[in-house]
């Protein structure tokens, strides 16, 4: 099957990798992350506007809000129900439960500590056209993909503790204008990004077992990277460069 930003599987030659060369390969992608975009690395050293870190928490919303959904379409093509039983923690954890309100719910908090309102944060009113048409990509991907892809495919976890510990550790001092009860979503993942890749990580190893296949699986990841650095080139000629979408286009009379 051929999916939105991954091309067919194509014969490789050579033999399979070791499970730990394939890890370490998997685990490699990590300098395609998004902590290393332009815009990452300035936000984390406090050199963002006001404007631009509401911006990035307002796109960054609609990434949060479409996650339940990919993870729905994951579980949607997994026949195994003790899997199934186990991804679908991903789900709770974003859209929460009765005594935990889950990860939606946290980042509206930072929405709030950074000066946004609920209802501009859930109106979508300022999410960029690329950000959506990234994530959107990701879902559909999600929709379309075998379930082994599809958990291969959210392997960005790996890198994800390091860009959480960082936002804890620094965003106190060089943003101060933060309220710092809007970081409970940064602590919560630390642990939980931990438990899915865990599980991601055993699905891939175990699944992808011949070169070809670890290569498509390399592919997969890629693809997942490539969503998430395309949504800061979109937050980055916005709120970095000034350039809007239709920034240039004549207004309306």
């Amino acid at each position: 099957m051929l999916h939105l930003g991954v091309t067919r599987p194509r014969p490789t030659a050579g033999p399979a990798w070791s499970r730990d060369e394939f890890e370490r390969r998997l685990r490699g992608k990590e300098r395609y992350y998004h902590i290393h975009h332009p815009f990452h690395v300035r936000m984390n050293a406090g050199g963002l506007e006001p404007e631009a870190v509401r911006g990035w928490v307002a796109n960054r919303f609609y990434y949060q809000t479409a996650i339940p959904l990919k993870d729905a379409a994951v579980m949607a093509n997994c026949a195994d129900r003790d899997t199934r039983r186990r991804w679908i923690q991903r789900i709770i954890d974003h859209d929460g439960q009765t005594g935990d309100e889950g990860g939606i719910e946290a980042w509206l908090q930072l929405g709030e500590a950074v000066g946004l309102e609920r209802a501009a944060l859930w109106s979508e009113q300022h999410v960029l056209p690329g950000v959506r048409f990234a994530v959107d990509a990701y879902v559909n991907f999600a929709r379309r993909a075998t379930f082994e892809e599809a958990a291969c495919s959210s392997l960005t976890e790996l890198f994800a503790p390091r860009i959480h510990q960082q936002r804890l550790d620094n965003w106190p001092e060089i943003y101060p204008w933060i309220d710092e009860r809007g970081y409970r979503y940064f602590r919560k993942r630390l642990s939980e990004a931990r438990r899915d890749v865990e599980h991601g990580l055993e699905v891939t190893l175990t699944h992808f077992t011949t070169r070809t296949a670890q290569d498509h699986a390399l592919e997969i990841l890629q693809f997942k990277l490539n969503v998430l650095w395309t949504m800061l080139d979109a937050m980055w000629l916005a709120y970095i460069d000034k350039k809007p979408p239709f920034h240039c286009c004549e207004a309306p009379a």
